[in-house]
């Protein structure tokens, strides 16, 4: 079962929220929180799996609360569920360790996978947002090409193959499958990725990834 908390100013986008999460077995909301610093404090109490959190939220807004979680409970996927997409809202989710971020906006179906995704270790962008990120990243990604491929010299070959998958969007599960190894040696690879590339998340793992030419266009 997935553990979810789900945090929102607007009682009924909760509802509307927990109604769609509602409809997969798999899935069980154990706590909705109306501000950030309510998320941060119903976490600590109920140790989801996957945190949803809006972005505009009174006392402490998304993203701060996604940085206390990020600190104080990595093992808490973090997902940025909100009305806006601009593109400074998206850079700062990536930069304070969200794995996800999806637009209210999207089809019901998508959070179900956003969801699902997350609490596998894969990270999750909603298409309108991955499109946008991947055309920032091709404007000026013959700069940081050397830079990304000095990085993962620091990678075993076996480090490598992963952080490829990863770049793909990949979970665990289905890294492991391919590898034909087990998932507690990919959350092993993974977590030793993160730290040889001073990457705060999946996405910036992926984007480095992508940068070096392991990910083909």
């Amino acid at each position: 079962m997935i553990r979810v908390l789900l945090a929102d100013d607007e009682t009924m986008i909760r509802a509307g929220v927990a109604a769609i999460l509602a409809t997969d077995p798999e899935i069980e909301v154990v706590a909705e929180a109306g501000d950030g610093a309510e998320a941060v404090a119903l976490a600590r109490a109920h140790r989801p799996d996957v945190a949803l959190l809006d972005i505009r939220m009174p006392k402490m807004d998304g993203l701060a609360a996604a940085a206390e979680l990020r600190n104080a409970m990595p093992e808490v996927a973090v997902i940025m569920l909100t009305t806006f997409d601009e593109d400074a809202y998206v850079s700062q989710a990536l930069s304070q360790g969200a794995s996800g971020f999806m637009l209210k906006a999207a089809d019901p179906r998508e959070l179900i996978i956003g969801v699902k995704a997350a609490a596998d270790g894969a990270a999750y962008l909603s298409p309108r947002i991955a499109q946008r990120v991947i055309t920032q990243l091709n404007g000026g990604r013959l700069e940081r090409v050397a830079p990304a491929r000095e990085r993962i010299k620091a990678l075993t070959p076996r480090e490598r193959a992963v952080l490829a998958l990863i770049g793909k969007g990949e979970s665990n599960h289905d890294i492991a499958k391919q590898l034909h190894i087990s998932e507690g040696t990919v959350k092993g690879h993974v977590s030793t990725i993160l730290i040889r590339l001073e990457a705060k998340n999946r996405v910036q793992a992926a984007i480095t990834a992508y940068e070096a030419g392991l990910v083909a266009d």
